[in-house]
């Protein structure tokens, strides 16, 4: 249940449904690259920011990406 909860969250983050197929070997590189003590939050971790890097890439491919500045003066920050 928990697992189905944050994949369908994965999956629909800020109302952009995306689904990602990962390749059987792309997840056997993933679980043979974590340490022998890797627990099940560990995997869960890697497969999010995986998924995040590739929304980002897409994003950035597609122009949907914000410069510097423009987000720094939105949120006051320093330059």
């Amino acid at each position: 249940m928990i697992f189905s909860r944050f994949f369908a969250n994965l999956v629909n983050i800020g109302g952009v449904a995306m689904s990602t197929l990962m390749e059987k070997e792309q997840a056997h590189k993933l679980v043979d690259r974590m340490p022998a003590n890797a627990t099940w939050d560990d995997l869960i971790y890697e497969i999010y920011v995986r998924e995040m890097i590739e929304r980002g890439l897409a994003d950035s491919r597609a122009n949907r990406t914000k410069d510097v500045k423009e987000v720094r003066t939105k949120y006051g920050l320093p330059e």
